[in-house]
C-alpha cells in the first residue's frame, strides 16, 4: 500500500484519538511503526479492514525477508534438537559457523531496509517470535550470504515438502553456503 503524506497524517491523527478513546480494535502501535518505518505494506497483511483497499503485491525485499527468517527457523530449530554428538559434528562440518549457530540479523548500516523489516515482522506483528527481542544489528552485511543459503535451504525443502527437520548434514550445507563462491 502506498500511502500519501495527507493519508499517513490522517491515520496518524485517527490512531491518536483511538489511543486517548482507550479503544483497542486497531493495534495503533503497528499502524504508527508501518507508517513511521515506510512499512505500509505490513498494514496490508494485518489490517486489512483498516485500510480498506484492494491490497498491493508483497514487495520483493519483504518476501526476501521473510524467507530469510523462515530459513533461520528451521536451522536454529533443528540445531536445538542435536545432542551432544551431532553438535560436535555440526562445529566440526561447517567450521567456522557450526559453532553458535543462531540468526545474525542484518547490517544496519547497509542492510537497513532488511532490518526495519525484520523489526516489524518479529516485534511489531508477532511473527517468528523465536527472533523477539534479539538485537537484529549484525553488523556486517549478510544479505548475499542469506541468499546463498536459501538457495541451498530451498533445494532441501522442495525434495521435503513443506515442513522439514533438518540433519545435521543439511545444517552443515546450509551453514557452509555462506561462504562466497
Amino acid at each position: 500500500m502506498k500511502l500519501t503524506n495527507p493519508e499517513k497524517l490522517i491515520l496518524l491523527m485517527l490512531s491518536d484519538i483511538h489511543d486517548k478513546l482507550d479503544l483497542d480494535s486497531v493495534d495503533t502501535n503497528l499502524l504508527r511503526s508501518a507508517i513511521y518505518t515506510e512499512n505500509t505494506w505490513a498494514l496490508d497483511w494485518e489490517m486489512p479492514s483498516v485500510v480498506g483497499s484492494e491490497p498491493d503485491p508483497t514487495p520483493e525485499a519483504v518476501s526476501e525477508v521473510v524467507n530469510y527468517l523462515e530459513m533461520w527457523s528451521f536451522i536454529e530449530e533443528a540445531v536445538s534438537s542435536f545432542g551432544s554428538e551431532e553438535t560436535t559434528r555440526l562445529e566440526r562440518n561447517a567450521a567456522p559457523f557450526g559453532k553458535h549457530v543462531r540468526f545474525p540479523g542484518f547490517d544496519g548500516n547497509n542492510e537497513a531496509k532488511a532490518l526495519g523489516i525484520a523489526r516489524i515482522l518479529i516485534e511489531d506483528m508477532g511473527r517468528f517470535t523465536r527472533f523477539k527481542g534479539r538485537d537484529l544489528n549484525s553488523h556486517a552485511p549478510l544479505l548475499g550470504a542469506y541468499a546463498r543459503m536459501h538457495r541451498m535451504f530451498s533445494g532441501m525443502r522442495d525434495q521435503s515438502g513443506h515442513r522439514i527437520h533438518l540433519s545435521v548434514d543439511q545444517v552443515a550445507a546450509i551453514l557452509n553456503a555462506m561462504h562466497a563462491t
